[in-house]
Formats: C-alpha cells, structure tokens, sequence
C-alpha cells in the first residue's frame, strides 16, 4: 500500500493515524477539543513526536476532560511539569489551561466548536497538498488569536485543519487520496 511521503513507516502508530485519523472528517467536539490541544503541543516539534506521547497526554491531562483542565491549579502544572512523559513546557501547559476556556466560551457562543468552524469552512472540505498555511488558516488562527488562545499560528491551524479533516493533503500517489469528501 502507498502511504504520503511523510509517513514513518517503521512507525506503527504513526501509520495507524495517517490510515485511520489524517485527514477523515471528524468534528465531534471531544476530537476537535483534543486535536487542538495536541496540536498546539506539536509548536517546534514533529508531530510524530506528539502522536508517540499522546497516550501519555491523555492519561496526564485527564483523557482531555475540558470541565477539568480548565480548572487546573498551579500544583496541577507543577505535577505536568514533572511528568517525563509528556512535552513539559510551561507556556504550552499554560496556554492549554487558557485554551481550554476559549473552546468552552466559543462552544457556547455558536453551540459547538464544530458551528464556530463552519463559520469559517462553510462546511466544505479542502483538497491541497504542499501547503503549511492558506486563507482559511490564516483567518481562523487570527480569530482563535483574537480571543484570546495562544499557539494557534496559521501553521499550527493548517495542521489542525488537516487533522480534523477540513483540509484533506493526502498526497495523489496515497491509497487515501481524496477518500474522504
């Protein structure tokens, strides 16, 4: 099977997300609120390096219970702080925190996060490849920005649109190639 360029093939967890999570539509809150996150820890790394720690995030961060990551205390980030398992970085634990609040608010505003989106994707799905950011990145992170959330670049968002399968970049040799849309 021919997989995009970029995936680790020696990697088994990395293959499974590019086969099963990568670029699939998924706009269910939950996942939406977990990729961000994920995402937002991804800042100056490779993502193959989030994906192999993700298991790790999820039991650090309370399998991504929005209600209680927003209220973390400052023992809470110390004790992430420490944990070995994880990207222990305090802006991107605090910014989580701060994020997470964000997501709640604009969940309210517009019902979900997934209607907040639309508002941007008019719910249509992209198909490019070769890009790390496009207008519809740069508009979202601006909004996402403005209100307050921190890494949450054009190129973080571009990445996150890929993600939850707004953008769809499988490459045109890839058995996925236009799968999902």
């Amino acid at each position: 099977m021919i997989r995009c360029k970029w995936c680790n093939l020696k990697n088994p967890k990395y293959i499974s997300y590019h086969d099963n999570e990568w670029c699939r539509p998924n706009f269910n809150d939950k996942y939406l609120y977990e990729m961000l996150i994920l995402e937002s820890f991804q800042a100056g790394l490779s993502w193959e390096c989030v994906l192999n720690k993700r298991e790790n995030f999820r039991e650090a961060f309370d399998n991504f219970d929005i209600d209680k990551i927003c209220c973390y205390s400052d023992m809470k980030v110390e004790e992430l702080l420490k944990n070995e398992k994880i990207i222990r970085n305090k802006l991107k634990i605090n910014a989580t925190i701060n994020n997470s609040k964000i997501f709640k608010k604009i969940q309210n505003e517009f019902g979900s996060f997934y209607n907040y989106l639309k508002t941007f994707t008019n719910g249509k799905i992209i198909y490019e490849i070769d890009k790390t950011t496009n207008h519809l990145s740069d508009n979202l992170s601006k909004d996402l920005q403005k209100r307050g959330m921190k890494f949450v670049g054009s190129t973080i968002i571009y990445s996150y649109l890929q993600a939850i399968g707004v953008i769809n970049s499988h490459e045109k040799e890839c058995f996925l190639y236009r799968m999902y849309g």
